[in-house]
């Protein structure tokens, strides 16, 4: 892979500043298969001045200007999907099979949604005398996690290109590889000098002094929400608009008459795709306490008949997590779930059988959980489901309700205007109605301490612009 040790800067690969550097660890063999370099304050100054300075132009731009940029995006991306696969699958431990059906497919729907919503997105409107226009914010911030790379570097540069707007991304310095071949795309896409800009690093390095930044005029966070304070709090001297993509412990309500069977099974699969590491998991299963029996005996079968292994062989449905910092709290949280009085219905504590070395956690689903366990409250962030049971829907929705967190939730019925009942009762930003998936051109974000903003498509293109009403433009 090239330029692993260089960042992206107006245009060009350049060395950094300083001299800090940070290996890259494979998590399915623990083993150092790149070294990245680590910036400093110095690094973003130079990528925020080149962003700056592009933004003169770039933000002067024509639609169709910037539809031939995004075409021109997507043709070499998909040109190049095969070595972001493997990236991914070497950064965090993706299976190949869930980085190329997911990572990259997310990747490239967003710059899609971002094209599709740019064809006839209004840019201005009229109201009365005056004229509504919406201009380009200026140079943007975007700090991506390590869980989804792909999916959170083109729900935020694909939108942030599109309006006008320039950027300095920084990416999780845990998992860096895909972003530095998204980097190569874009140069070799013909994006202007300066319009995207690339510096590695860690949060205190990068991360603090992009969010302080005087010349950045907002700031796209996606990770934890200690840390989404932490970078609103840097951010709020400069009165800089920021965005925050948090955290989730999100539930699906299985109403009564559900298929129970297919409902597990599906969450189940689900909960383990990408190894659990997915703020908008449903996490939290409730079922009526009359079926908690059927539903322990389905989640039990289903997690038997998993496969979890080596991320290069096709038969593998789960990998490992991203580090060995990931595993150890995926660990302690478990303990913390049987420590309580969970029931461990399948998986526990340690790895899976047979595998000694790499951050494998053995996919485990608790029951007897109750609303005020660890386990049912704090955001796990692994292959972990717990299975609550309740009596009826006052309750149930009172349960999913009852969380610092409001990213994402799910009810499952065979009446579709049942579930539509209660998913307008849950106090989230998103609902998926019997398994219903994304829609990239649709809202992402939650409510309370999961974030502000929404991000995919036309509504994410609102946090990239400014306001300016014209008075009597329009006379």
């Amino acid at each position: 892979m090239n330029h692993t040790t260089q960042f992206f800067i107006g245009g060009s690969w350049v060395d950094p500043h300083g001299s800090r550097t940070l290996d890259v660890v494979d998590p399915a063999t623990e083993t150092i298969v790149e070294t990245i370099s680590l910036g400093d304050a110095d690094d973003v100054d130079a990528a925020v001045a080149a962003a700056r300075a592009a933004f003169a132009t770039f933000s002067r731009s024509t639609r169709e200007e910037r539809l031939a940029l995004l075409d021109a995006i997507l043709a070499r991306y998909d040109e190049r999907s095969e070595d972001l696969a493997r990236a991914v699958s070497l950064e965090m431990g993706a299976p190949l099979s869930v980085a190329r059906g997911g990572h990259v497919w997310l990747g490239q729907a967003h710059l899609q949604a971002a094209r599709t919503a740019l064809a006839d997105f209004a840019f201005e409107e009229s109201i009365g005398s005056t004229s509504v226009v919406l201009e380009p914010i200026g140079v943007c911030g975007l700090i991506t996690p390590w869980n989804w790379p792909l999916n959170q570097i083109g729900a935020k540069v694909a939108p942030a290109l599109a309006v006008g707007a320039t950027v300095v991304l920084k990416p999780s310095e845990i998992a860096p590889l895909s972003a530095l071949v998204f980097a190569e795309i874009l140069q070799e896409a013909g994006v202007p000098d300066g319009v995207f800009n690339l510096v590695n690093g860690d949060g205190p390095g990068v991360g603090t002094a992009l969010a302080a930044h005087p010349d950045v005029d907002m700031i796209s966070f996606t990770g934890s929400t200690r840390a989404g304070i932490e970078v609103a709090r840097n951010a709020a001297p400069t009165v800089k608009r920021v965005t925050q993509e948090l955290g989730g412990k999100s539930a699906n309500i299985v109403l009564d008459d559900a298929d129970l069977a297919a409902v597990i099974r599906r969450e189940v699969a689900g909960m383990c795709v990408n190894s659990g590491q997915s703020c908008n998991a449903l996490a939290r299963i409730l079922i009526p306490r009359d079926r908690l029996a059927d539903a322990v005996e389905i989640a039990r079968d289903t997690i038997e008949a998993l496969v979890v292994g080596d991320p290069a062989d096709p038969t593998t449905d789960v990998g490992p997590v991203a580090s060995q910092a990931q595993f150890d709290k995926v660990q302690r949280l478990i303990a913390s779930g049987i420590e309580e009085g969970a029931t461990v219905v399948a998986g526990g504590v340690g790895r899976p059988d047979g595998l000694d070395k790499g951050y494998y956690v053995q996919p485990t689903v608790f029951a007897d959980v109750t609303p005020q366990m660890t386990v049912a409250r704090e955001e796990i962030f692994g292959p972990v489901m717990t299975l609550q049971a309740y009596g009826d829907i006052d309750e149930a929705v009172a349960i999913a309700n009852d969380s610092e967190y409001g990213l994402a939730g799910g009810v499952s019925s065979a009446s579709h205007e049942r579930a539509l009942a209660v998913a307008r009762r849950m106090r989230t930003g998103m609902v998926h109605l019997n398994g219903t998936g994304l829609d990239p051109d649709a809202p992402f974000g939650g409510y309370k301490q999961s974030g502000n903003g929404r991000e995919f498509g036309g509504h994410g293109f609102r946090e990239y612009l400014e306001i300016k009403s014209i008075f009597g433009a329009n006379v």
